[in-house]
């Protein structure tokens, strides 16, 4: 290998060497310890084999609750996401001429407050008792619709959903407005003279030449759902009973507890899900573009 050959290695190297040490090495010796009864309430540490991963799939344990409140997470916030901000985009591209960077703006502002104080605000505007929401329903006689948002086990998963949508829906809308101004112009002109309807365009011209970009914020969407922690954590904190908890939140919680074995054996299911849901997002949407 000649020099001008090695240069780009060596460049990578101090990269890759931070990468090897602080995420592959310690996610092989996490899978490791997912065989095993680590915990804090022992010195010593046994071999168990699958049974950390049978009492997660035992269907007396709560575990599958918490697969299903994460696949249901990010299926809905997904698709809510997706076509809101595909929409939005969509308007402020073609249809929306005066102020529209100002609403860019505004339908993006959202997406850079911290995530921390949007969950605290929304929890204060949801409380049933005092909440601006309800209070609102009720002094326009709407009384039937102020629910107890976030300590109905019915419907508190979907609250939470609402408001990551809105906290997430700017950022994506961003990327998609970016990816409709490289698709040139010349090619809905054409189709318009040929007497495309707007509908017509949009699904034969604007969708294929916009599917790079949706598979860049499919993506994006799958991967942050199925790890999502945060807003969930400080909204509910895996409430009422069991029924907004996700696989993050319950990580946290074993870890908490001292079971770093079981939390590990978690930990590494999602990790699993991460990897074959974010193939699969790849694969099919490259497929429907190779297919166009």
């Amino acid at each position: 290998m000649d020099a001008t050959r090695r240069y780009p290695f060596y460049f990578a190297l101090p990269a890759l060497v931070l990468y090897a040490t602080f995420f592959v090495v310690p996610s092989v010796v996490g899978i490791g310890y997912a065989f095993t009864d680590w915990s804090s309430y022992s010195d010593d540490i046994h071999f168990v084999g699958w049974e950390n991963f049978a009492t997660i799939f035992s269907p007396q344990e709560r575990y599958l609750t918490y697969i299903w409140n994460t696949l249901v997470f990010t299926a809905l916030t997904v698709v809510l996401k997706t076509v809101i901000a595909l929409g939005l985009a969509l308007l402020l591209n073609e249809g929306v001429n005066r102020l529209k960077n100002f609403y860019r703006v505004m339908i993006f502002l959202p997406a850079v407050l911290p995530v921390l104080i949007v969950a605290l605000i929304f929890r204060s505007i949801l409380n049933p008792a005092t909440g601006l929401l309800n209070s609102f329903l009720r002094g326009v006689g709407l009384s039937d619709l102020a629910l107890p948002w976030l300590i109905d086990p019915h419907i508190a998963l979907f609250s939470v959903i609402g408001v990551d949508t809105w906290r997430g829906v700017g950022y994506l809308m961003v990327i998609l407005l970016a990816g409709l101004q490289t698709i040139p112009q010349e090619y809905h002109e054409a189709a318009q003279i040929d007497g495309a309807s707007a509908w017509q365009r949009f699904w034969l011209i604007t969708l294929p030449l916009l599917t790079p970009t949706m598979v860049v914020v499919s993506v994006l969407n799958v991967l942050y759902g199925l790890r999502v922690f945060d807003i969930v954590y400080v909204m509910t904190r895996g409430g009422p009973g069991y029924a907004t908890e996700v696989l993050a939140t319950e990580i946290f919680r074993a870890f908490s507890q001292g079971q770093w074995g079981l939390g590990t054996a978690v930990s590494t299911i999602m990790f699993i899900l991460l990897l074959f849901a974010g193939f699969f997002v790849i694969r099919l949407l490259d497929r429907g573009q190779a297919t166009e």
